[in-house]
């Protein structure tokens, strides 16, 4: 058993389906399910039965498929090992990153790095705040950028702090927010609550959703043309003018902050490339990239 069969059972009991685990392991269904076989024949017991609604692990399947994460976990983290011994910047950096810093800061945050440290690879993984606070819980990557606390206990280092506003194209008068076009986007589930509940303090009726898009930079764009307001970071709206923006406040008439982090853990800092990201994190302007 080496690591690309860990991860064929790894990928097959993610798709519970040949053609599509084949497709994902970039491989053909005949080669598929013949290393299958092959990993069958090792272990002398039946992995998986298949049906017309795809592939059913058998118990001894379930049980080397949950094997097959620690497995190459273990994998990375000896080749991690080996190349920190040689005391050499190589190796991947593996990092999760919330879908806001991936598509604001990320691409000249690596560019930097990587002129510093040319040798290092990356493999990157975007989605929610939510699911990078798992990933690094973890350690499935070594760093993650995430927006909000999420209990953290480990090492954090706070990264940018911004208000939460309504931005329109046309001045706005809040007692008519309700009846004016609002263009929604999908969003991480913390910030959603946020502004969900400030809209409950201040309003009896829900907004009117005139337009529902996927991402918050597409609904920017909607905004910046003047076909409704939206809910937005002030951070995405940096480099719009002429765009009305009022902050959405506490109770107390105090701005709310959301906060971007960055999480790793202590013992990662171990491994000679995570201690150089961290300590390039700490000292490189975060304003000035974009």
């Amino acid at each position: 058993m080496d690591e690309r069969d860990w991860l064929v059972l790894q990928t097959l009991y993610k798709e519970k389906n040949i053609t599509n685990a084949a497709k994902t392991l970039y491989i053909s269904q005949p080669a598929l399910t013949n290393r299958l076989k092959q990993i069958e024949k090792v272990f002398g017991v039946k992995i998986v039965n298949r049906g017309r609604r795809g592939v059913q692990f058998t118990p001894q399947g379930e049980y080397l498929a949950k094997c097959a994460n620690e497995m190459i976990q273990r994998m990375q983290s000896i080749k991690e090992n080996v190349h920190n011994m040689e005391y050499k910047m190589t190796g991947t950096l593996r990092l999760g990153v919330s879908t806001f810093f991936t598509d604001y800061k990320l691409p000249g945050l690596l560019k930097l790095f990587k002129d510093e440290y040319p040798n290092i690879e990356f493999k990157v993984i975007t989605d929610w705040s939510s699911h990078i606070a798992h990933l690094i819980h973890n350690q499935d990557v070594h760093v993650g950028f995430v927006k909000g606390d999420y209990g953290w206990k480990d090492q954090k280092r706070l990264l940018f702090e911004e208000t939460i506003c309504i931005a329109s194209k046309e001045e706005i008068d809040l007692d008519h927010l309700p009846d004016l076009p609002r263009i929604d986007y999908r969003t991480d589930q913390n910030l959603k609550m946020l502004v969900d509940n400030w809209w409950a303090a201040h309003y009896t009726k829900p907004p009117l959703i005139s337009i529902d898009v996927d991402k918050a930079g597409t609904c920017k764009n909607m905004v910046a043309n003047g076909l409704g307001y939206a809910i937005l970071p002030s951070m995405i709206l940096d480099d719009l003018e002429n765009l009305h923006k009022i902050d959405l406040n506490t109770s107390d008439g105090e701005p709310i902050i959301r906060k971007s982090w960055m999480f790793y853990h202590e013992e990662s800092l171990q491994l000679n490339i995570v201690r150089a990201f961290v300590e390039f994190i700490e000292r490189v302007d975060l304003d000035a990239i974009h």
